[in-house]
């Protein structure tokens, strides 16, 4: 079986009237939103506690275990929070993101390019949060 672009999908979606059978038909082609299992690999990576990665993301253990397990969906600013602490690649946090169905980070956002740098250069959360505050942007949490 062929794997369906983003333009094909879209194609078959503007054509197709049945909606439950673009659906059906198009299952396999569907992102997998597993959240968890890109934060374990992610995590298995970084070497840290939890509590440490908690201390990191600026949240508590409670809300990171909550994640972790499933029970919890973090917005779009706590998964920045988490890719952070995480000290993940600016690639590996657009994944997530598109992953959980949110924005891209997107550089031309004053706001996006801060935290954009932040995770290119490994800058801690808290240094992050100042420069935005700097700014008049939106702090991460």
């Amino acid at each position: 079986m062929r794997e369906k672009t983003t333009d094909d999908l879209t194609q078959e979606l503007m054509e197709q009237a049945d909606l439950d059978r673009y659906i059906t038909e198009n299952e396999a082609y569907f992102a997998e939103m597993d959240l968890i299992s890109v934060l374990t690999r992610l995590y298995k990576k970084c070497g840290l506690s939890k509590a440490e990665l908690a201390r990191r993301a600026g949240m508590s253990e409670v809300y990171l275990y909550q994640v972790f397990s499933g029970r919890r969906r973090p917005s779009r600013d706590r998964l920045l929070c988490l890719c952070i602490g995480l000290e993940s690649e600016l690639e590996e946090a657009q994944l997530l993101l598109k992953r959980m169905g949110y924005a891209p980070i997107y550089p031309k956002l004053k706001r996006d390019a801060i935290i954009s740098h932040g995770l290119l250069h490994h800058t801690p959360l808290a240094e992050i949060n100042d420069k935005l505050f700097s700014e008049n942007e939106k702090t991460l949490f």
